[in-house]
């Protein structure tokens, strides 16, 4: 390796490494903000947090791989240009596109493992982190009570406090208890205490409710009218009317939290999913859906017959050539009732054909379209590989013709190519879905796109181009209104 590889190679690897966890970053909180709130009040361990950022930093790998290797190429290609390096390489008779070649090399290694890293650990990483988010979204939110508010999230109560101090005391408590049979014949258990507290057990599996000085209320459903008096130390019983009252000072309650708690849901109920998928799956789940549409619209003739009836024809002429029959029984004299029977046979069987037809209508567009969907996610392994590629045609001769480095001018003309990048690749699966497009044509248009804008900066970069400098837009203008001048003459220039 040459000392000129090197020293464009060691230019490369900075930006490259800072980019890529930039970016790898940046996504990764756009995606816990926007599941933000179904991480509120969950009792979430940090192992639960750990393994949620490993698999989406993950996800967000084959992303962020064209944009860092979009803005790391126009940074240190940039930076070349910027301190004269570029001019003295050229000076010594090296060509731009040499000078390019290490990093094209660099290029196609990252392309290459882009897509083994599509192919093999994005779908892994996708049922694991989707799976898992889907489980904390799941889970039910931590018991937080509020003053003066129900809670109803414990099952089997509803509770309220008037008042939380900061000691872990509550004051003026009212509970609800519910039972299964409760919820048919109303609130049947009512505690009321002036204090009592609240605190889990067993590694939180437990939830103790200790009340103090209160009264348990608990209709006697089923009993007769009588009136009876049970004391005791701590507490006295008296049943009125099937009506049960217990005063009591100090009362403790068991419940498990069981239901709060984060179950892991089993991972194969999401591996239908298109991004779950590798290159094989895709493919064999694509021609299973278009074997399945082209033997339903094989079907459709034969199924449809059932709908049509010639009963009619060999029942009043079976001499009757085929397509006059019609005509020949309308012709007949039948009776009112018999013309009923007709009419009515006619409307029903064309109402159940035009239900058929639209159901079985239904049933091949949304085949086409799942095909189509795992077809075009087939087709974006490649193309977020190959973009890595194109980023580098677009980002190395950017650099070499805009001559700046650092994190200003490369960095919005690498958002400005991402977005594009972005905004291409949306709309070509758009256009995809909605049946304007062959799948191959959306899913490379993006690609296609920028990978004649990159070979015509290459060729700009080879001519030594001044694209981007302002002073040639500016002498063209001063050129353009010379000539204005020349041929029209200096008065019209100025509007009468």
């Amino acid at each position: 390796m040459k000392k000129l590889d090197k020293l464009i190679l060691m230019s490369f690897w900075g930006p490259f490494i800072i980019t890529m966890s930039v970016v790898v970053f940046v996504f990764l909180m756009r995606i816990m903000i926007f599941y933000i709130d179904d991480f509120v009040s969950k009792d979430l361990g940090l192992m639960d947090y750990a393994q949620l950022f490993f698999f989406f930093s993950l996800i967000t790998v084959p992303t962020a791989l064209p944009l860092a290797m979009l803005l790391s190429s126009l940074m240190a290609f940039g930076n070349l240009g910027e301190f004269f390096e570029l001019t003295a390489i050229k000076s010594a008779g090296i060509s731009i596109v040499r000078a390019m070649a290490p990093l094209f090399i660099v290029a196609v290694g990252i392309s290459i493992f882009s897509f083994y890293f599509n192919d093999r650990v994005s779908p892994w990483a996708n049922l694991k982190g989707y799976s898992l988010l889907y489980d904390i979204k799941t889970t039910k939110a931590t018991l937080k009570i509020k003053d003066g508010i129900f809670y109803n999230d414990l099952p089997g109560y509803s509770i309220k406090v008037d008042k939380k101090e900061e000691n872990g005391k509550l004051i003026g408590m009212v509970i609800y208890k519910h039972s299964n049979r409760s919820y048919e014949i109303g609130n049947t258990e009512i505690i009321l205490a002036d204090s009592g507290r609240m605190y889990s057990i067993n590694d939180n599996r437990y939830l103790v409710i200790e009340l103090y000085n209160g009264t348990h209320y608990t209709e006697v459903v089923g009993s007769g009218a009588s009136t009876s008096y049970i004391s005791s130390p701590s507490a006295s019983t008296a049943v009125v009317n099937n009506f049960q009252r217990n005063d009591f000072k100090h009362f403790k309650m068991t419940e498990s939290l069981s239901s709060f708690g984060m179950k892991r849901t089993d991972e194969g109920q999401f591996k239908y999913h298109e991004f779950m998928k590798n290159i094989g799956d895709l493919t064999a789940t694509a021609d299973s859906l278009r074997n399945s549409y082209d033997q339903t619209k094989k079907d459709l003739i034969p199924n449809s017959q059932q709908y049509y009836t010639y009963n009619y024809k060999t029942k009043y002429d079976s001499t009757l050539k085929a397509g006059k029959w019609i005509d020949s029984l309308l012709a007949r004299s039948v009776n009112d009732s018999l013309k009923k029977e007709i009419f009515t046979g006619a409307k029903n069987s064309s109402s159940s054909m035009l239900s058929y037809a639209n159901s079985q209508a239904d049933y091949l567009q949304t085949k086409l379209k799942d095909a189509n969907k795992y077809d075009l996610e087939k087709h974006h392994k490649y193309t977020q590989a190959l973009s890595c590629l194109i980023m580098f045609l677009i980002g190395a001769p950017l650099g070499a013709i805009i001559k700046k480095g650092g994190f200003g001018v490369p960095v919005l003309i690498s958002i400005l190519f991402f977005i594009l990048l972005y905004v291409l690749t949306n709309q070509g699966d758009k256009w995809v879905k909605e049946g304007f497009l062959a799948v191959p044509v959306g899913a490379w248009l993006a690609n296609t796109i920028l990978l004649f804008t990159g070979l015509y900066f290459v060729d700009r970069a080879r001519s030594d181009s001044r694209l981007f400098e302002k002073d040639v837009y500016v002498m063209f203008v001063k050129r353009m209104k010379a000539r204005w001048v020349s041929r029209f003459g200096k008065k019209e220039l100025i509007p009468s």
